[in-house]
């Protein structure tokens, strides 16, 4: 049976057309997205390309990056936790605030325009008082932004009963701080990515129906990080990808199980992701000239005074993705090295051990319009960055997934895990 795998992006929609049978990969067709219209009309004229298929598999990335604003109890504690719960839930910090949201607040808070509020604060057990508060404060103003809630245990079925009593989208997670000097930030991550995928992408003005919500099974990183699984199943080996987009940059590695005690103790994850919200080529080439000059990282010269994303750079037609000769190369690929570079700093301060990775995949269509020796070439360049303070790969190849392959064996991993294998085998021998 021949099934499309397709996947919304904020730039570009690419479907993967495979023969579940085989796991060969029948055809490749991309297109824009149709932001301005109707992200469907995008997603339709891919699948009448691709002719008659038994099934169809979605993922999206088509809202951008997700904007996350948190109210917590204490300044840097909220601050500290929000970076972790922001590092792989594809976040963007648009907004930090602390203590009792009194008018002001608020205000400032709905100015950040976050899709999804993290509402945080005490320990379990500990202050209840200024998360109900502020609970109260988010109930009535008359604003549906969806919360994730976040907090004092003790607190949390009355607020998210305060809350969904309002109608605003609402879920309730374990707390990012259940004792001091302990931060979780696992159960507000997967709620934040479940409301992110069933009201922010499903609800962006993206599609005029309610179709878009019912195809879209995944948001693209995620289902990037089931295929990364597959893939090191299948190759072998310490793994890296980097997938590079229009709003996001995106880390994964899979790593052998460490067999020390240390390792052991420090609960050393197999696969890990980091999706940096502020890193992107198109919506966000600001964050990376603002990030890169944080971290001291250089950036091509054309970019030094891009101040805001909607800013067209110079070698770019404006608000596009790739440079404006078409290939993909020049400005584009600079901008790529440099999001790559602090991605990558920021993926290894978790406290991932990244010198026996063997094989770097690279993702993204910057690279894939670019030349596979430039492609490669760039790559190489942030996997050089020894002023990073992280330990580097030794000498690992680098290979560019130019079939979207990774997120098509993703989709398929539940359903047709021997195509996913068969596809991911693929690309682990490709050159």
């Amino acid at each position: 049976m021949r099934v499309a795998c397709v996947d919304v992006g904020s730039t570009d929609t690419k479907c993967a057309v495979v023969d579940t049978a085989t796991g060969a990969l029948v055809a490749t067709l991309s297109g824009p997205t149709t932001l301005g219209t109707d992200v469907l009309a995008g997603v339709d004229a891919l699948l009448a390309a691709a002719g008659p298929v038994g099934g169809v598999y979605c993922c999206s990335s088509a809202g951008g990056g997700l904007r996350l604003a948190v109210v917590g109890f204490e300044a840097l504690v909220s601050a500290d936790a929000a970076a972790r719960v922001a590092l792989t839930a594809g976040a963007r910090v648009v907004g930090r605030f602390a203590g009792r949201l009194d008018g002001p607040a608020v205000r400032a808070l709905r100015d950040t325009k976050p899709d999804v509020v993290l509402l945080a604060g005490g320990t379990d057990g500990g202050d209840g008082d200024t998360i109900r508060h502020n609970a109260a404060r988010l109930a009535t103003a008359r604003w549906k932004v969806p919360v994730v809630v976040a907090g004092n245990r003790d607190a949390r079925d009355e607020i998210v009963a305060l809350l969904g009593g309002r109608g605003l989208p609402v879920a309730a997670a374990g707390n990012v701080l259940p004792r001091i000097g302990v931060i979780e930030p696992g159960p507000a991550r997967a709620a934040i990515r479940e409301l992110f995928l069933r009201h922010v992408i499903g609800g962006k003005r993206l599609s005029r129906g309610p179709r878009f919500g019912r195809l879209v099974s995944a948001a693209t990183p995620d289902a990037v990080l089931t295929g990364v699984g597959v893939l090191a199943r299948v190759a072998g080996g310490d793994l890296l990808v980097v997938d590079v987009g229009g709003a996001t940059t995106d880390v994964y590695s899979a790593l052998r199980p460490g067999e020390t005690a240390a390792d052991a103790v420090a609960g050393v994850l197999w696969q890990a992701r980091t999706v940096e919200g502020d890193l992107g080529v198109r919506w966000n080439r600001a964050g990376i000239v603002e990030a890169a000059a944080r971290e001291r990282v250089p950036v091509g010269a054309g970019f030094a005074g891009l101040e805001s994303p909607g800013l067209a750079s110079p070698g770019f037609a404006s608000g596009g993705l790739v440079s404006s000769d078409g290939a993909g190369g020049g400005g584009g690929l600079d901008l790529a090295t440099a999001a790559v570079t602090v991605a990558l700093r920021r993926h290894a301060r978790t406290g991932r051990d990244l010198r026996d990775v063997v094989s770097v995949i690279a993702s993204g269509g910057v690279f894939r319009h670019a030349e596979p020796a430039a492609a490669r070439a760039a790559v190489r360049a942030a996997l050089d960055d020894h002023a990073g303070g992280w330990a580097l790969p030794r000498d690992p190849a680098i290979t560019v997934d130019r079939d979207y392959i990774l997120a098509a064996a993703g989709l398929l991993a539940a359903d047709h895990p021997d195509a996913a294998a068969a596809l991911c085998r693929a690309l682990a021998h490709a050159q």
